[in-house]
């Protein structure tokens, strides 16, 4: 089951890369939230997608291949991504509004479900 979770996980920042990578306007004129960054810095959320790409691909390698450093690895970004997510929303006051309700489902769930699941695998032992 940690597997289907880190590939499907994986999937999905995938897709949030090619979404952030292709329709960059788009992303920050419908996500909720975003726009309250300030003005949309395409080379910025470019990089962002960049990250979301790396980590999607790793976790997708970590659940077909059960690899737990990759998939820590993948995982790192999205957890610490997670955690800035909260520490934003905490100095917003901790609305519950869309915003949190976007982040809780689209940042922090993922983020924590794959980094849970790449805990969960065992290491290979090498081969000497």
């Amino acid at each position: 089951m940690r597997n289907l979770l880190m590939i499907g996980i994986g999937g999905l920042s995938v897709m949030t890369a090619a979404y952030m990578w292709t329709a960059t306007q788009h992303w920050y004129d419908t996500i909720p939230g975003v726009s309250f960054t300030g003005p949309l810095n395409s080379h910025f959320a470019k990089d962002v997608a960049l990250a979301y790409l790396t980590s999607g691909v790793a976790l997708i390698w970590a659940g077909v291949k059960q690899d737990r450093n990759v998939g820590l690895f993948g995982a790192a970004w999205l957890a610490l991504h997670a955690l800035f997510h909260i520490w934003i929303w905490v100095h917003r006051g901790a609305p519950v509004d869309l915003v949190a309700l976007v982040n809780l489902t689209g940042i922090q769930l993922p983020a924590f479900i794959g980094l849970a699941s790449a805990i969960s695998l065992t290491s290979e032992k090498v081969k000497t």
